[in-house]
């Protein structure tokens, strides 16, 4: 295994106006999984591609280990690659697809045999060597791209939304595999996905990308609890962050958030960003989680109609509607209220965040 580092990784195309991949530092540890995290066209495949060779960064510099692989073949780089496609090899067994990379790189027959019937027992794949893709359902296919990657025990791996193309249930099934086996081996990961689950199960750490730049690189847990902007805030999170425009207001008697028919009482402590006296636009964020609701008016809470639920099994998520703007609340599954009726919400939370207006970056 080894670390990979970029250092200032820019990617402009050809009769481009601006960069797909703009200044990227970045910084993985040896044996670390590293997610990449972002909606589709943010830059992450390319940034993957960069580093793996099939694409040459328009400027800056990447790292595999202690060596400068700017101008290395991809062949040479010691890196292994699972595509979102399966590209497996049709008209070969699951025997001969895990050795051909191996016989690619002349190594003697006997060690290919080691090395495969070793990569096989890992993902438990032994009993479908001598079948064909065609044979295969989906996980099995999978679990064969990924044994062409191990096998080579590479100094990284690097994985392109390789869990795309399976079912729900079997998708929640295979990400828990990949982790223990990355653990088990050891092998410094960088993954590319669209999906925040899976960069929360997966991830060491995850470097939040949008519009070609890093937004945040931190673990999950600090993403989730401590975003940086509104858009990392928003992107992390299902259902995704509630968010309120309005005006942050400190006065003597402490700090309140104006919303316009309504407000609530915040955090003294951000007296720290906004002067006493004065005020600032802002955007409020509160997760459904953090949000409760009640049939019962209480003082401070703020009346919304509902407008539909989502049970999810032990709990729901009731949505309501003040005006122009949406709240979602986490309920218990025992919570009835119907379409149209009005409850009351606690909008506030120590757990919520204020972010700047103009520059959406996070304030406390």
């Amino acid at each position: 295994m080894a670390k990979l580092k970029l250092e200032h990784v820019s990617k402009t195309f050809k009769g481009a106006k601006s960069p797909v991949v703009s200044e990227v530092n970045l910084d993985v540890n040896e044996g670390e999984f590293l997610v990449l995290l972002g909606p589709s066209g943010c830059g992450k495949t390319t940034t993957l591609r960069m580093v793996a060779g099939l694409e040459t960064p328009t400027a800056g510099d990447i790292y595999i280990g202690d060596t400068l692989v700017n101008d290395v073949e991809p062949r040479d780089r010691d890196i292994a690659m699972v595509f979102q496609s399966y590209a497996l090899y049709p008209h070969m067994t699951v025997h001969d697809n895990l050795a051909f990379p191996l016989k690619m790189r002349k190594h003697a027959k006997d060690d290919i045999e080691k090395m495969v019937n070793s990569a096989a027992a890992t993902l438990e794949i032994t009993d479908l060597l001598k079948r064909r893709p065609k044979e295969l359902s989906g996980g099995q296919r999978q679990r064969v791209a990924l044994g062409r990657a191990i096998v080579r025990n590479p100094k990284v791996f690097l994985m392109d939304e390789p869990l795309s193309n399976l079912d729900a249930k079997l998708r929640v099934q295979t990400r828990v595999e990949l982790k223990n086996l990355q653990r088990r081996l050891g092998t410094t990961t960088v993954y590319v996905t669209h999906d925040q689950a899976e960069a929360m199960t997966l991830a060491d750490r995850v470097a939040v990308m949008k519009q070609g730049v890093i937004q945040q690189v931190g673990s999950p847990t600090e993403i989730y609890a401590h975003p940086a902007n509104k858009f990392v805030a928003g992107f992390l999170g299902s259902p995704t962050m509630n968010f309120m425009e309005g005006t942050l207001k400190v006065a003597d008697s402490g700090a309140y958030f104006d919303c316009g028919d309504f407000g609530f009482q915040v955090d003294p402590s951000l007296s720290r960003v906004v002067a006493k006296g004065s005020s600032k636009k802002a955007t409020y964020g509160i997760r459904a989680e953090d949000v409760e609701v009640d049939k019962t008016e209480r003082e401070g809470w703020v009346q919304v109609s509902v407008y539909g639920s989502e049970l999810m099994g032990s709990e729901q998520y009731v949505h309501g509607k003040r005006g122009k703007m949406s709240i979602v609340a986490r309920a218990p599954m025992d919570f009835q209220a119907a379409i149209g009726e009005s409850v009351w919400m606690n909008l506030y939370s120590p757990n919520g965040h204020f972010f700047d207006s103009e520059t959406e970056a996070a304030l406390a």
